[in-house]
């Protein structure tokens, strides 16, 4: 495997324990970030939380390991996702809604 760049020389990290890391950082990023919503997710990068715990369940699925819809959202939310609903999501906006339909045409 090539090397990633900025990787010392002899370096024994494989890209497996990377991407790893960075998918940890971003789902602890995620979490600190309630703030954001999903719907601003999915308009501005299309893809959310539910997205990643979609991915996240198919990987296991595809290594043998399979969790449910439930145990693969709790991983990324980090709680229960009707827990999660009720502390921090809040009812779309007409706004968002429309920006929503508009960046969905483009995908």
């Amino acid at each position: 495997m090539r090397p990633f760049a900025g990787e010392p020389a002899g370096s024994t990290m494989d890209r497996t324990e990377l991407e790893a890391a960075a998918f940890r950082r971003l789902i602890a990023h995620l979490r600190e970030r309630s703030d954001v919503q999903n719907i601003d997710l999915m308009i501005l990068a299309g893809f959310c939380r539910n997205c990643l715990a979609n991915w996240y369940q198919e990987a296991s699925d595809s290594l043998g390991t399979p969790v449910s819809k439930d145990e693969a959202r709790e991983a990324v939310y980090g709680m229960p996702f009707a827990e999660w609903k009720a502390k921090y999501q809040r009812e779309a906006t007409p706004e968002q809604l429309a920006a929503f339909e508009a960046a969905q045409a483009k995908h």
